[in-house]
Protein backbone atom coordinates (compact mmCIF):
# COMPACT_ATOMS: atom_id res chain seq x y z
CA UNK A 1 0.00 0.00 0.00
CA UNK A 2 3.02 2.72 1.00
CA UNK A 3 4.79 1.36 -2.26
CA UNK A 4 1.64 2.58 -4.40
CA UNK A 5 1.31 5.68 -2.70
CA UNK A 6 4.88 6.48 -3.04
CA UNK A 7 5.10 5.77 -6.66
CA UNK A 8 1.50 7.75 -7.32
CA UNK A 9 3.24 10.86 -5.20
CA UNK A 10 6.51 9.99 -7.48
CA UNK A 11 4.77 10.23 -11.22
CA UNK A 12 2.74 13.16 -10.08
CA UNK A 13 5.73 14.50 -9.20
CA UNK A 14 7.25 14.12 -12.41
CA UNK A 15 4.23 15.03 -14.54
CA UNK A 16 4.52 18.49 -12.42
CA UNK A 17 7.63 19.24 -13.13
CA UNK A 18 7.02 17.90 -16.66
CA UNK A 19 4.45 20.70 -16.92
CA UNK A 20 6.40 23.34 -15.73
CA UNK A 21 9.51 22.78 -18.28
CA UNK A 22 6.68 23.23 -21.06
CA UNK A 23 5.33 26.24 -19.54
CA UNK A 24 8.57 28.06 -19.22
CA UNK A 25 9.65 27.49 -22.85
CA UNK A 26 6.43 28.12 -24.01
CA UNK A 27 6.64 31.52 -22.00
CA UNK A 28 10.04 32.46 -23.57
CA UNK A 29 8.56 32.13 -27.10
CA UNK A 30 6.67 35.19 -26.37
CA UNK A 31 8.08 39.01 -25.76
CA UNK A 32 6.82 42.22 -25.10
CA UNK A 33 8.75 45.01 -27.12
CA UNK A 34 8.19 48.61 -26.65
CA UNK A 35 6.74 50.60 -29.00
CA UNK A 36 10.06 51.77 -30.29
CA UNK A 37 11.16 48.32 -31.22
CA UNK A 38 7.97 47.79 -33.01
CA UNK A 39 8.29 50.79 -35.21
CA UNK A 40 11.56 49.61 -36.66
CA UNK A 41 10.40 46.32 -37.45
CA UNK A 42 6.33 47.06 -38.47
CA UNK A 43 5.42 50.71 -39.99
CA UNK A 44 1.83 51.89 -40.62
CA UNK A 45 1.74 53.59 -44.23
CA UNK A 46 -0.58 55.39 -46.87
CA UNK A 47 -3.11 55.44 -44.34
CA UNK A 48 -6.03 57.20 -44.93
CA UNK A 49 -9.91 57.73 -43.23
CA UNK A 50 -12.67 58.54 -44.92
CA UNK A 51 -16.10 58.30 -43.19
CA UNK A 52 -15.11 55.31 -40.94
CA UNK A 53 -13.03 53.47 -43.29
CA UNK A 54 -9.64 53.08 -42.64
CA UNK A 55 -6.90 52.12 -45.37
CA UNK A 56 -3.12 51.86 -45.31
CA UNK A 57 0.02 49.70 -45.92
CA UNK A 58 1.80 47.73 -43.47
CA UNK A 59 5.43 47.91 -43.82
CA UNK A 60 7.70 44.69 -42.54
CA UNK A 61 10.95 46.32 -42.10
CA UNK A 62 12.56 43.21 -40.14
CA UNK A 63 14.31 40.25 -41.61
CA UNK A 64 11.62 37.91 -40.84
CA UNK A 65 7.96 37.01 -41.87
CA UNK A 66 5.07 38.56 -39.81
CA UNK A 67 2.27 37.16 -39.66
CA UNK A 68 -1.37 37.58 -37.32
CA UNK A 69 -1.04 41.62 -37.31
CA UNK A 70 -3.40 43.03 -35.01
CA UNK A 71 -4.59 46.74 -35.72
CA UNK A 72 -6.12 48.42 -32.96
CA UNK A 73 -8.69 51.17 -34.73
CA UNK A 74 -10.25 53.88 -31.98
CA UNK A 75 -13.02 55.89 -33.00
CA UNK A 76 -12.83 58.86 -30.41
CA UNK A 77 -15.77 61.12 -30.78
CA UNK A 78 -14.70 65.10 -29.69
CA UNK A 79 -17.32 66.93 -28.60
CA UNK A 80 -17.82 70.53 -30.36
CA UNK A 81 -18.01 71.86 -26.85
CA UNK A 82 -15.89 70.05 -24.38
CA UNK A 83 -17.43 71.72 -21.53
CA UNK A 84 -20.83 70.55 -22.37
CA UNK A 85 -20.87 67.26 -23.89
CA UNK A 86 -23.48 65.46 -25.06
CA UNK A 87 -25.28 62.19 -23.15
CA UNK A 88 -23.81 59.18 -25.66
CA UNK A 89 -20.71 59.41 -26.87
CA UNK A 90 -20.57 57.60 -30.24
CA UNK A 91 -16.68 56.39 -29.86
CA UNK A 92 -15.63 52.88 -30.82
CA UNK A 93 -12.55 51.01 -30.54
CA UNK A 94 -12.35 47.68 -31.98
CA UNK A 95 -9.01 45.17 -32.71
CA UNK A 96 -8.78 44.55 -36.20
CA UNK A 97 -6.19 41.53 -37.76
CA UNK A 98 -5.00 41.70 -40.98
CA UNK A 99 -6.39 38.44 -42.98
CA UNK A 100 -2.59 37.55 -44.49
CA UNK A 101 1.42 36.92 -43.59
CA UNK A 102 3.83 40.03 -44.72
CA UNK A 103 7.25 38.66 -45.93
CA UNK A 104 10.62 40.43 -44.83
CA UNK A 105 10.75 43.58 -46.29
CA UNK A 106 7.14 43.21 -47.81
CA UNK A 107 4.69 45.51 -47.55
CA UNK A 108 0.22 44.29 -47.18
CA UNK A 109 -2.16 46.78 -47.49
CA UNK A 110 -5.14 46.67 -45.58
CA UNK A 111 -8.85 48.04 -45.72
CA UNK A 112 -11.30 48.15 -42.51
CA UNK A 113 -14.79 49.33 -43.02
CA UNK A 114 -16.90 49.52 -39.45
CA UNK A 115 -19.84 47.47 -39.30
CA UNK A 116 -22.45 48.96 -39.08
CA UNK A 117 -20.92 52.39 -40.00
CA UNK A 118 -20.02 55.12 -37.53
CA UNK A 119 -23.18 57.01 -36.78
CA UNK A 120 -23.74 60.48 -38.65
CA UNK A 121 -23.84 62.73 -35.17
CA UNK A 122 -24.05 65.90 -34.57
CA UNK A 123 -21.94 68.22 -32.00
CA UNK A 124 -18.72 66.96 -32.74
CA UNK A 125 -16.25 64.74 -35.17
CA UNK A 126 -14.57 61.30 -35.23
CA UNK A 127 -10.65 61.42 -34.59
CA UNK A 128 -9.67 58.18 -35.52
CA UNK A 129 -6.21 56.52 -34.52
CA UNK A 130 -4.43 53.14 -35.81
CA UNK A 131 -1.59 51.56 -33.67
CA UNK A 132 -0.06 48.31 -34.06
CA UNK A 133 -1.56 45.87 -31.26
CA UNK A 134 0.20 42.99 -31.52
CA UNK A 135 2.08 40.38 -34.01
CA UNK A 136 4.02 37.38 -34.57
CA UNK A 137 7.56 37.46 -35.88
CA UNK A 138 8.14 34.12 -37.71
CA UNK A 139 11.94 33.24 -36.13
CA UNK A 140 13.25 30.28 -38.00
CA UNK A 141 14.66 27.77 -35.27
CA UNK A 142 18.76 27.16 -35.61
CA UNK A 143 20.45 24.06 -34.88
Amino acid sequence: MVLTYSRLFGCTIVWLALFATLLAYSARSQTLRERAEIASLLAIEKLSVQDGVVAGEIHNRSPHMIREVQLFIRNTWLWDDEFKPGKDDPGTSIYYTLPKEIPAGGRLPFTYSPSPPLPKASGGRFETTVAIARFAEVIPQTK
